[in-house]
């Protein structure tokens, strides 16, 4: 018998990355063609680079890759001349929003065979010295992108600078400058050439390893910590170092702390873990306190421990713990293996009163911490709490949650203490109260019944599975829309499924349609699934590193994600999606955790800003229809458990 555990997430903060480009940045307008060729102003001194762009929607025509730093003409042409054949809109948009690369150029521009320039466009930007980023930002343009390197002017356009590296020193020292219990080595590189691609420590006469996180000492005695960092030019630069003596903690505490490891997981019968293992560590010290606590997995570096660690890859692994105390002891280390396979298809899903796999307990809006595992008949800790249903008294939920939970403290589900968290949130959540006692209805349950309550408009289609989930299509082409007509939503809490099915280099394509009128009715637009586009907003469902700069948990064109905040998982992983919208405010959550919030307001405009788009408008946006994206043959995204609640 197979048993289901959920997997605990990574916890991190919400964040709000609002973009505040300027109307003049996004209103960027060449110069007549003749004012071209007769401005003297643009001497023979000024550098030029050129980008053109055709009929193709995966790479631009042409692209520079280096650059010398300085005033410098961007010149962007899509047009008949640069093979356009189509009429089709590119845009040449520079990142201003990681900081992996520089962001002081305010580049914005769209070009077509047909508008006022004939297609080609420019501005003048000062460059300095670094790595920029540039992406058409055209939905459905997402791959179109790339780098070039910016160096000082010296001729060559080449980098030969190594980058510069420095070391700090944190801790509480005693009369003679000794660190008291541990010192804490911090490494920081810049780089005004090509940008820094890696920064490197040695302990002693150890080996160099990647340096990630501050390096915490705490062995008595003095250590001596050897550095370097890389550029992406590879320069190298030379090994700098920091000698530091590390004292005894006063105080007696000469006792290391205890650190222990909890591995969960669906299991097979051979007791390996099905698609993935979580390791949860917990570490406690009777004396000083615990200070730090570090993992490392199958022999890699150790690096501190924040959240529960997920092992995705299908063998065996082993990860490595330890701690240390404010005093300066280390415990052992200590370690856990178990082997990961991937999943066997077709196996029966339990019967259980909701489906809620997501890693924490989640109550309401409430988060636990508490990890959502999974009782003997393969039912998850939320399922058996059953938030999602409808509740006609605050009362009568709570009660059902003090029976649940005592019910499965006596299983060994949860402990004392998540029994009481539980509890809690049970009690501070909203279930049940005035105003909230309706449930969760499901609008797509995997029937034929329930897939025929929505309608498809554009290209592409979505076809149902045996599973009770719907797949976009690898054979009919086209970007398109799966919609749901019966209501109209004001505000609402719209819960799924979804999974990166994807067959090509790249990860899925997909997204979720929020707030936009009916589609038919607006006879102006020849391809009604941009309806949703222009009228609503999209929700953005993308993990991977390449592509479109919106990623997962996006409000797209509006409101960025960046990779790293949306917390991608690998292919073939079911994600649970929750989207809250009240009033004219959008909250987005990735496996019970908030990865976005935005709040719209009337005149925003898209990113990068086009002529039909009417931007938007708190006072028409009040409500709207949902819908799910299909993007193309390659970016295949599934679907399953879709249930709204209206607020």
């Amino acid at each position: 018998m197979r048993r289901r555990t959920a997997r605990p997430a990574p916890l991190r903060r919400a964040t709000v990355l609002l973009l505040a480009l300027s109307m003049a940045a996004l209103a960027l307008v060449a110069l007549p063609a003749q004012a071209r060729e007769t401005d003297t102003a643009r001497a023979a001194a000024a550098q030029e680079l050129v980008w053109t762009a055709g009929d193709g929607i995966t790479a631009y025509t042409s692209a520079p890759t280096t650059a010398v730093a300085g005033e410098t003409t961007i010149v962007f042409e899509n047009s008949a001349a640069t093979g356009n054949t189509t009429g089709m809109p590119h845009t040449l948009t520079f990142d201003t929003s990681d900081p992996d690369y520089n962001n002081d150029a305010a580049v914005n521009i769209m070009a077509n065979p047909n508008d006022a320039q004939g297609g080609r466009h420019e501005v003048t930007v000062t460059l300095t010295p670094g790595t920029y980023r540039y992406f058409c930002a055209i939905p459905g343009h997402g791959t179109m992108q790339g780098t070039f390197t910016v160096t000082e002017d010296g001729g060559s356009g080449e980098d030969t600078t190594a980058p510069e590296v420095d070391a700090s020193v944190a801790g509480e020292q005693d009369e003679n400058g000794a660190y008291l219990g541990s010192a804490t080595v911090t490494l920081t590189a810049t780089d005004t050439g090509s940008g820094v691609e890696s920064v490197e420590y040695a302990l002693g006469d150890g080996e160099f390893t990647a340096y990630e996180a501050p390096v915490v000492l705490t062995e008595p005695g003095e250590h001596t910590l050897a550095y370097r960092a890389t550029d992406r030019a590879g320069n190298v630069s030379d090994d700098g170092s920091v000698t530091v003596e590390v004292a005894e903690a006063p105080g007696g505490d000469v006792t290391p702390p205890t650190v222990t490891a909890t591995v969960d997981g669906e299991q097979d019968d051979d007791g390996s873990y099905v698609t993935m293992a979580t390791v949860t560590l917990a570490a406690t010290d009777a004396g000083t306190g615990v200070a730090a606590v570090e993992y490392a997995v199958n022999g890699a570096g150790f690096t501190p421990y924040t959240e529960p660690v997920m092992v995705h890859a299908v063998g065996d692994h082993t990860v490595s713990y330890r701690a240390t105390d404010n005093a300066g002891n280390s415990s052992d280390v200590g370690s856990v293996s178990f082997t990961v396979v991937e999943d066997e298809p077709g196996e029966p899903q339990p019967d259980c009163p909701e489906s809620d796999d997501r890693p924490l307990v989640v109550v309401g809006d409430r988060v636990t911490q508490v990890p959502n595992r999974t009782d003997a008949h393969g039912c998850t800790v939320n399922e058996r709490i059953e938030d999602e249903r409808a509740w006609s008294s605050h009362a009568l939920f709570t009660t059902h949650v003090r029976d649940v939970t005592a019910a499965l403290f006596e299983e060994g589900v949860i402990d004392q203490e998540g029994r009481r968290k539980i509890r809690n949130a049970a009690e501070r959540s909203d279930v049940g109260q005035p105003g909230n006692r309706e449930g969760y209805e499901r609008i797509f349950t995997g029937t034929p019944e329930s897939r025929d309550r929505w309608a498809h408009v554009g290209g592409g289609a979505f076809e149902l599975n045996g599973d009770g989930s719907m797949t976009s299509s690898t054979t009919v082409a086209g970007m398109g829309m799966l919609w749901f007509p019966e209501v109209r939503y004001e505000d609402f809490s719209l819960r799924l499924k979804f999974r990166d099915d994807s067959t090509g280099s790249g990860s899925a394509n997909s997204g979720v349609f929020v707030r936009f009128p009916r589609v038919h009715n607006h006879p102006q637009e020849t391809r009604p699934e941009w309806v949703a586009i222009k009228y609503g907003h999209e929700i953005q469902i993308l993990d991977g590193a390449a592509g479109d700069q919106y990623k997962t948990g996006s409000v797209y064109g509006f409101d960025l994600v960046t990779r790293s905040e949306a917390m991608p998982t690998p292919r073939g992983v079911w994600n649970d999606y929750e989207i809250r919208v009240v009033g004219q405010h959008i909250s987005v959550y990735r496996n019970g955790l908030l990865i976005n919030e935005f709040e719209n307001s009337p005149g925003q405009l898209f990113s990068p800003p086009r002529s039909d788009d009417p931007g938007t408008d708190g006072r028409q946006n009040d409500s709207g229809y949902i819908g799910l994206q299909t993007h193309s043959t390659t970016d295949t995204i599934s679907f399953r458990d879709i249930r709204i609640r209206t607020l």
